[in-house]
C-alpha cells in the first residue's frame, strides 16, 4: 500500500478547512486520510501557521538524523571497546 506524505502547507490547509466549518467526514473522504491521522494532526499542529509547521517538520527530520548518527557512533564505540578488551 502506498504511503501518502502531506507537506506542512497541505496539512495546514486541511486544518484551516476544518476551522472554517468543513465536516471531518468530508475532509477525510476528500483527502483520503484516516480519521486518526486527522485528529493526530489536529492535536499536534493546532494553531500553527504554515511557516512554523514547516520549521517543526525540518527540526523533526534533523533530530531523526542526529539520533541515527549517535546510534552509529555508540555502536562503533562498543565494537572498539570489545576489540581492546580482547587484546588485553
Amino acid at each position: 500500500m502506498k504511503r501518502k506524505r502531506f507537506t506542512p502547507e497541505k496539512i495546514s490547509a486541511i486544518l484551516r478547512e476544518y476551522d472554517n466549518g468543513k465536516d471531518v467526514q468530508t475532509i477525510v473522504r476528500e483527502y483520503g486520510i484516516s480519521k486518526a491521522s486527522f485528529y493526530k494532526w489536529r492535536q499536534r499542529y493546532e494553531g500553527m501557521d504554515t511557516k512554523s509547521l514547516k520549521r517543526l517538520k525540518d527540526l523533526e527530520l534533523e533530530n531523526q538524523k542526529l539520533k541515527h548518527m549517535y546510534a552509529e557512533l555508540a555502536l562503533d564505540l562498543k565494537v572498539a571497546k570489545e576489540i581492546i578488551e580482547k587484546k588485553l
